[in-house]
């Protein structure tokens, strides 16, 4: 079985963001960028379906293709998963913001080209967080799909996944090929040891361009501008519970 598994160089979790003085975007210079997290536990979920765990049968996939679509530092995220345990790389080169939909184009394209029986990506990505890519992707290859996952078992051509919705728990069947997003539940990743980073460096990553799958690129949204939120005004405290509710009166909110 071959997993191909899309991840996304992002800015670090632990960093914050901050606004250009202009207010064109997000001020990304000299800061530490990272693989998404998301995208992470899409990387170590696959590596336990190679290894037999995490409930998986051994050898359940038995080739991980790592995709990136970004700048030439992208090859680090790559390399990041690679260390993990994905087999190889494809960095689809790209400047700029790629909006979901290109994504979804691309990733469409690469999976035509490399015919795996399972994608897994996370459900979104920190930075813009527009949870859309995977559900775009499942559209344009027809396949089934299931989104938030936090289980996945695998029995020979179906995918048996947990995921997580308002009410509780939903399990679904389907069938392979298929396009599964993860949650943050669905497992804890590893840390890439220094012998696995050494040997990641050795891995093959293939370069392409969105030209190569007859994608344009050309974004279709246009920012306006971009700013901070606003600061959060100071509470009150009250004595009684009259005084609450004449306060609550007073915003409009009763």
């Amino acid at each position: 079985m071959k997993v191909l598994v899309p991840v996304k160089r992002v800015l670090d979790y632990n960093l914050k963001v901050r606004v250009k003085p202009d207010g064109s975007g997000v001020d990304l210079s000299n800061l530490k960028m990272s693989i998404n997290p998301f995208c992470e536990i899409a990387v170590e979920e696959a590596v336990r379906m190679k290894e037999g765990g995490g409930g998986h049968t051994k050898d359940s996939a038995t080739e991980i293709v790592a995709v990136s679509i970004g700048p030439d530092q992208s090859q680090e995220t790559l390399r990041n998963a690679l260390a993990i345990g994905a087999d190889r790389g494809i960095l689809v080169k790209a400047d700029g913001e790629i909006e979901p939909l290109a994504v979804a184009k691309i990733l469409k394209g690469v999976i035509d080209a490399e015919k795996p029986d399972l994608v897994i990506l996370g459900k979104q990505a920190i930075d813009d967080d527009n949870n859309a890519t995977a559900q775009m992707l499942a559209a344009l290859l027809d396949w089934p799909q299931a989104t938030f996952a936090s289980k996945i078992v695998l029995a020979g051509s179906k995918a048996t996944v947990t995921r997580e919705v308002d009410g509780g728990l939903q399990t679904l069947d389907v069938d392979l090929p298929a396009i599964i997003s993860t949650d943050l539940r669905l497992n804890e990743p590893r840390y890439a040891s220094l012998p696995n980073i050494m040997k990641a460096k050795k891995k093959p990553i293939d370069v392409k361009a969105p030209a190569d799958y007859g994608v344009d690129t050309a974004p279709r949204l246009k920012t306006i501008k971009t700013t901070e939120p606003g600061k959060r005004q100071a509470g009150i405290k009250v004595k009684t519970t009259a005084e609450l509710v004449g306060k609550l009166k007073e915003a409009g909110v009763i």
